[in-house]
């Protein structure tokens, strides 16, 4: 058992960092060497169809207003992001994509999709259901522990 879980933990922490390096360079080799990871999640966040509030972005990256407002800054000025006033609530503030962040979301999924199918690619579906159902209990341990840090 403890060989597993020192193989599991060189090879999650391992993988973690490689996807976090490998998915830089699938950025930069898009043509995007002007954007973080950071801000293609930001960009993935907005979506490309229907404009969204700046609350909405923060909410489904889990950061707070004032980290979103420097990113979206930040986006708006290398022209991936368009940040107008909301017509119902003038406090408010919507985010759209460009066709320059357009092409970046479409970028960035693509590098995710083949992520994910390089995974399964090999798995037999009953293999694929398990693997499902490991990720599924690591998901329920990261989010049990968020909740806990964050009462």
């Amino acid at each position: 058992m403890e060989n597993t879980v020192n193989t599991l933990n060189r090879l999650i922490s391992g993988a973690f960092n490689d996807i976090s390096r490998v998915e830089h360079n699938s950025i930069r080799e898009s043509g995007f060497d002007d954007v973080s990871v950071n801000e293609a999640h930001t960009v993935d966040a907005i979506g490309m169809y229907v404009p969204k509030t700046m609350s909405a972005v923060a909410g489904k990256l889990e950061i707070t207003m004032g980290t979103l407002t420097v990113s979206i800054n930040h986006l708006v000025k290398k022209g991936y992001v368009i940040k107008m006033r909301s017509d119902t609530d003038r406090r408010a503030y919507m985010l759209s994509l460009t066709d320059k962040g357009k092409a970046l979301y479409k970028a960035h999924q693509k590098f995710h999709f083949e992520l994910v199918k390089s995974l399964i690619m090999d798995l037999s579906d009953y293999e694929a259901d398990m693997f499902i159902e490991a990720l599924s209990s690591l998901n329920q341990f990261l989010n049990d522990r968020l909740k806990f840090a964050n009462q």
